[in-house]
């Protein structure tokens, strides 16, 4: 079902920000599809991580449903050393530049993932039950926190927090697109960029307050921030609608939903991520 001349009301229930097991959400997407259409959710957007190719496949299923998706992905990015997330909406599954971005990334943490693989077998890790654990992607890896998996299942870590440094010793580092690159190659593509979560504070992640944003969209042209996201505070929501307003920029609005009970999609209205929607194609009533 496509998006453009799309009309939703004001209240219309949408949730811009979702992943499946094309990257590390728990649900395939057609289990995801079902519970929106269940749910009776108006519009989405499923953005998995550094995947593109499989955006058109996810839109098809969901359109025979009856339910809109948005085209929309979740690059991994970094900007003068700063980690960032960058939501990616409106371009053309078929044809645009973000794809040879994504794959790769994709590609190189996939090297890097079978590297580290393979500095632990060296340093005498066995994995007997890989296939096992490994089942969710046909018992191969995918994704580098798959080594943490086997690390856990193999009872070499006790969570995922020592999973993650011993694949940090092991030579495990973290792959991400040139921010600038990425947003030229969506822009070129007709997309918008909009920084993901910059209100998220757990390790790891980049703290996005006023004043970085301004440097950073001193040096590239972002076009809005996701405003609502289940990890900021109400402090941070109201700092980020009123940076918002005060510079004229989009905002989303996203559960991040990864489909365990933690993480479930979650109904935004419409009205919130207007001037997005709006930009995309979609009408939202007065």
């Amino acid at each position: 079902m496509a998006t453009q001349n799309l009309v939703l009301s004001p209240g219309a229930a949408v949730d811009l920000h979702m992943h499946t097991t094309y990257s590390d959400g728990r649900w395939p997407a057609e289990q995801l599809i079902n519970y929106l259409v269940e749910e009776k959710f108006d519009l989405v957007a499923v953005t998995d991580h550094d995947r593109v190719d499989k955006v058109a496949e996810i839109r098809e299923l969901a359109a025979s449903k009856g339910l809109p998706v948005l085209p929309g992905v979740e690059i991994t990015c970094k900007w003068n050393g700063y980690m960032a997330h960058m939501l990616c909406y409106g371009f053309d599954p078929a044809q645009n530049a973000v794809q040879e971005v994504t794959e790769k990334v994709a590609r190189m943490q996939l090297e890097n993932t079978h590297q580290v693989h393979d500095a632990l077998v060296s340093k005498g890790y066995t994995f007997p039950r890989e296939t096992e654990a490994l089942a969710e992607h046909g018992g191969k890896l995918f994704r580098p926190s798959d080594n943490i998996t086997l690390l856990i299942e193999h009872g070499y870590a006790p969570d995922r927090m020592t999973g993650l440094r011993m694949i940090e010793q092991a030579g495990f580092v973290s792959i991400m697109a040139d921010m600038a690159e990425a947003v030229e190659a969506a822009h070129k593509s007709n997309a918008v960029c909009l920084i993901a979560h910059p209100g998220r504070k757990e390790s790891g992640f980049t703290f996005y307050d006023t004043e970085l944003l301004d440097r950073l969209r001193a040096e590239i042209p972002l076009d809005g921030i996701e405003v609502y996201h289940p990890y900021h505070s109400p402090e941070a929501v109201a700092m980020y609608e009123e940076y918002v307003r005060k510079h004229n920029l989009l905002q989303s609005t996203g559960s991040d939903s990864h489909s365990h009970p933690a993480r479930m999609p979650r109904k935004h209205r419409a009205e919130v991520s207007r001037r997005l929607l709006e930009r995309l194609g979609v009408t939202i009533n007065s």
